[in-house]
């Protein structure tokens, strides 16, 4: 379980000095257009932007995930013992 926890953490923080080396290296100025605003901002920033809002959207989901799946283990235990 531990090496699993630190294999996950090395990818992780490949990943995040790929986007880091990626995004120092492109200084040019892009511009965003969202529904309501439009924003600009280097290609750097806007790479660090999406990973950081992926990342949290995926643990956002894996939590929902563990508490949707936890709380069907609990229901089907209670309804065995009722029967």
């Amino acid at each position: 379980m531990i090496v699993r926890l630190y294999i996950i953490s090395f990818f992780i923080l490949v990943l995040l000095a790929v986007a880091f080396i990626f995004g120092s290296q492109n200084e040019q100025v892009l511009t965003l257009n969202y529904l309501i605003a439009r924003t600009e901002m280097t290609v750097a920033a806007a790479i660090s932007l999406f990973t950081a809002l992926g990342f949290f959207l995926g643990l956002l989901v894996t939590i929902a995930w563990r508490i949707v799946r936890k709380s069907k283990k609990v229901l089907a235990k209670n309804k065995s013992l009722e029967t």
